[in-house]
């Protein structure tokens, strides 16, 4: 659904801007096996979509000054409209991967995750930020629930910079009322089962337990994680944070894993980059 519409944005640019397509790049550091997995989706989505999407890869021995250079060029380039940082930086060298995600230029920054655009966010200025991926994927998975999410109560498990913090203030922004629980968070399994909404990146496999959860509530699980299974291919399977067996039988709504979350991140960094691109557009137009 969201790919097709993006697909279609990306036609009408064309037909209206003699061929313009939107420019993404993907810089990574070394050769993580996970991140090229990741890396390989982005690319695909982006081709599916009429993005122009290029791979840097640089290698082990590149130093957090070089980085920098790099994403300097980029910045500069009028061509591109989203840059992301491949994290984790897979390098032999001392690099601070948050002062490399803060030299990304703000209004190319499609991941969110410069202090200027989670500033903005957590000011409700979202009409003039780029949302993080993962947040922004689940709140377009509960919009297409039909749930309302004014007024409900929602509970995120997590706080990191990239999925929890960001994912609280959407909630918040969109007029729920959001409580945040981390590892410090006293009788959990209380605090999940007054969710309307629940939200998981606590990167813990399976630790929400189905009994734990509200009846009828939505639940959005963002984990990741192999647990061992001989009887798969590779001997592990991926699960997520929620146990779905369990909590399948009382929620309205719940992601799997995998096939659930990620798909949608995937489609709002594409999201993300054709907004960029639609922005310089109308830059350009109105001059």
């Amino acid at each position: 659904m969201v790919r097709e519409r993006l697909k279609n944005e990306v036609q009408k640019m064309q037909g209206e801007f003699l061929g313009f397509r939107p420019g993404l790049v993907v810089l990574q550091v070394g050769d993580r096996d996970d991140s090229n997995l990741y890396i390989s989706m982005k690319l695909k989505a982006a081709a599916e979509i009429g993005i122009n999407a290029n791979h840097v890869r640089l290698p082990k021995s590149t130093t957090e000054d070089e980085v920098l250079s790099i994403i300097t060029s980029i910045n500069e380039n009028l061509s591109v409209h989203g840059l992301i940082v491949q994290l984790p930086l897979d390098s032999l060298q001392p690099i601070n991967s948050e002062r490399v995600t803060n030299a990304v230029a703000p209004h190319k920054d499609v991941d969110g995750l410069t202090s200027v655009n989670a500033g903005k966010l957590s000011r409700g200025d979202m009409g003039d930020c780029f949302i993080p991926c993962t947040p922004n994927g689940c709140m377009e998975l509960i919009r297409q629930t039909g749930v309302s999410v004014a007024g409900k109560h929602a509970v995120v498990i997590g706080r990191s910079k990239i999925v929890g913090a960001p994912m609280h203030d959407l909630l918040l922004w969109n007029h729920a009322t959001v409580t945040t629980c981390h590892s410090k968070t006293r009788d959990l399994p209380t605090q999940v089962g007054r969710a309307d909404i629940l939200v998981v990146g606590a990167g813990r496999a399976e630790m929400v337990r189905g009994e734990w959860v509200k009846e009828g509530a939505v639940v959005i699980d963002c984990g990741i994680n192999h647990l061992p299974d001989e009887t798969r291919a590779g001997g592990k399977r991926v699960v997520g944070d929620v146990h779905y067996p369990s909590a399948q039988q009382r929620a309205a709504f719940i992601t799997p894993v995998p096939g659930g979350v990620g798909p949608m991140t995937v489609a709002m960094l594409m999201e993300n980059t054709v907004q960029s691109a639609w922005r310089l557009l109308k830059k350009r137009t109105s001059r």
